[in-house]
């Protein structure tokens, strides 16, 4: 992708994570069943707006000891570094905790929270752990499996390979979008279709809406509900 390919993700953050996953339906029907988050998450900060931005996806290990020398885990680590600071930007890790019990230790914590957010990147979706919570980089979001007091012998696999998360299968500059709700992988031919289908879906919802909020509401409301919404266009 060049620099002047690329759409403007940020408009995306103005919705939730769930109102994009019902707005993909309508684009890309035959995504309906994946390319999201299945299982729960533990949100860092939920009051942090959703962050949009491309996969940096790699593969790490907190349990096993490290068989490679000082010298070499260091050098894959730096080499990582320089991985997630490429364009385009803003950036996502997504992290795989590739152990038999992924979350044992914690990849995520104030140093990389730190670290990542001065490379470029909004936050992380990680089957590892976090900890260090009052500590973290300020506005950096992280969904993670769980909070653990331990880093063990946090370590990078590899990087800029294919990665499984929470269910979600995510590829190096995949879109996601992220929130306290989960993530979802956005197709970049569907970004500059979703905010008309978001706000379709919303005016179809605020008429089953309405009629729900109404005091007398009851059965033949909402038949006459459902019918209208499903007229709107």
């Amino acid at each position: 992708m060049t620099s002047n390919s690329l759409p403007d993700l940020s408009i995306l953050a103005r919705w939730d994570t769930p109102t994009i996953c019902n707005a993909l339906e309508l684009i890309v029907p035959e995504r309906r069943g994946h390319g999201f988050t299945v299982e729960q998450v533990v949100c860092l900060d939920p009051t942090l707006k959703p962050i949009v931005g491309y996969a940096r996806t790699a593969r790490c290990s907190t349990r096993t000891p490290p068989t490679e020398s000082a010298q070499e885990l260091a050098e894959r680590r730096i080499n990582y570094y320089d991985y997630v600071a490429g364009p385009p930007h803003p950036t996502v890790a997504v992290i795989q905790d590739f152990e038999t019990d992924p979350g044992a230790g914690a990849f995520w914590g104030e140093v990389q929270t730190n670290i990542h957010k001065g490379l470029g990147c909004l936050g992380a979706v990680t089957s590892s752990a976090m900890r260090d919570l009052n500590d973290c980089a300020p506005r950096f979001q992280i969904l993670a499996r769980k909070v653990v007091p331990s880093h063990i012998y946090n370590k990078v696999i590899d990087f800029g390979t294919q990665v499984e998360v929470f269910g979600m299968v995510v590829n190096h500059d995949d879109i996601i979008h992220a929130d306290r709700h989960g993530a979802v992988v956005i197709p970049i031919e569907a970004v500059d279709k979703l905010p008309a289908a978001v706000d379709l879906m919303i005016r179809k919802e605020a008429v089953q809406l309405e009629a729900a909020r109404d005091p007398s509401f009851n059965i033949q409301m909402l038949r006459k509900a459902l019918t209208k919404s499903a007229q709107v266009k």
